[in-house]
């Protein structure tokens, strides 16, 4: 069984999902784990509450860059305020494999990179919601 998850996450790893940019973002953050290099950027296409587009750009081990994969799979179409309360524990159940503690940081990259857009961006409650101007970008180099 381990080798069927083990199997997924490289799929993920080779083939990511919504690994791209959007051109002009509601929200963006570039997150980094300086302790093995990973770095990834999240982009964010808000619209009415919802994240409409999703996509990330970066490099790093096969855990950070599949996990960044499927969190973005996760939250395009979701409503900003429950894709803020996303938890750890939830992206460790996307990945679907035991993470050990030496890699969690790169497994947790992309949710910690997600958070800091949306907080940027000015938070799930502050969602401007439709028909609203865009909310600032924000880019944080590690």
């Amino acid at each position: 069984m381990d080798d069927l998850y083990r199997d997924y996450i490289l799929e993920h790893y080779r083939h990511p999902h919504n690994f791209g940019i959007i051109e002009a973002p509601d929200a963006r953050y570039e997150g980094a784990n300086p302790l093995c290099g990973d770095r990834i950027t999240m982009m964010l296409g808000i619209r009415d509450g919802i994240v409409a587009e999703v996509a990330f750009t970066g490099r790093g081990c096969a855990i950070s860059q599949a996990s960044a994969s499927l969190l973005t799979d996760e939250i395009k179409g979701k409503p900003v305020d429950e894709v803020a309360k996303i938890t750890p524990a939830d992206v460790l159940d996307l990945l679907g494999i035991e993470i050990s503690p030496a890699r969690l940081k790169c497994a947790l990259l992309s949710l910690d990179t997600v958070s800091h857009a949306l907080e940027e961006r000015g938070g799930a409650a502050k969602d401007p919601g439709a028909g609203a101007a865009p909310g600032p970008v924000a880019s944080a180099e590690a």
